[in-house]
């Protein structure tokens, strides 16, 4: 029987995507696909799925509200987190909130069908870069030093060498939207100022990239 998935993301081709990667896995069937919380809510009680995919930032109701919102009232939709961001404020919201599992988009698409099937049985996915931090918190560690996704090193590593933001996107397959996403929450982890400290930073540690 075929794992039923709802697709949640404000973006149009983010959602076509996952639908053209989605469909063609046997065992997987997308029963909808809608770009925001309240469509989401308004579709379950029709296309009733077992995993809903669910980006964590979206306008008027992010992805964290929503999963709290499924969990209370549609309590047989796993939901996962699939998103860009590997914040700890969403990560850590979207599993207080009831979510099964928490992805980022640089996943493979083999990741992302385990994930699926393992969240419609029952089971918790986290991705390798966010589990180390979930675990140091129910330990009650502080993680030594931030943890960067092998996304963000690798556009750290391509800031160090003076690529542009178009030039990465170009290189890595992604949208310059993404690339800045990418730098941002790196100057954030790592409490530089600008692109200029980043590169600098690169470049006088190039083993931790």
């Amino acid at each position: 029987m075929s794992v039923r998935v709802l697709l949640v993301d404000d973006q149009i081709l983010m959602r076509s995507g996952l639908r053209k990667l989605l469909e063609i896995e046997d065992g997987i069937e997308i029963v909808a696909d809608v770009g925001s919380g309240p469509d989401a809510l308004a579709v379950v009680p029709s296309c009733r799925p077992d995993v809903a995919l669910v980006d964590a930032r979206m306008p008027g109701m992010d992805g964290i509200e929503l999963i709290t919102l499924l969990t209370r009232d549609f309590p047989f939709v796993a939901s996962i987190v699939l998103t860009t961001f590997d914040e700890d404020e969403y990560l850590f919201g979207a599993l207080k909130a009831g979510a099964r599992g928490f992805l980022l988009k640089d996943a493979s698409p083999e990741d992302l069908v385990a994930a699926i099937h393992r969240a419609a049985g029952g089971g918790t996915v986290l991705s390798d870069q966010v589990a180390g931090r979930v675990v140091a918190q129910l330990r009650g560690e502080t993680p030594a030093q931030p943890v960067l996704s092998s996304r963000e090193a690798e556009v750290a590593r391509l800031v160090g060498a003076g690529a542009s933001n178009r030039e990465i996107a170009a290189e890595l397959f992604i949208t310059e939207g993404t690339v800045k996403n990418h730098v941002s929450s790196t100057l954030r982890k790592l409490g530089l100022r600008d692109r200029t400290q980043l590169a600098l930073h690169v470049s006088s540690s190039p083993g931790a990239f």
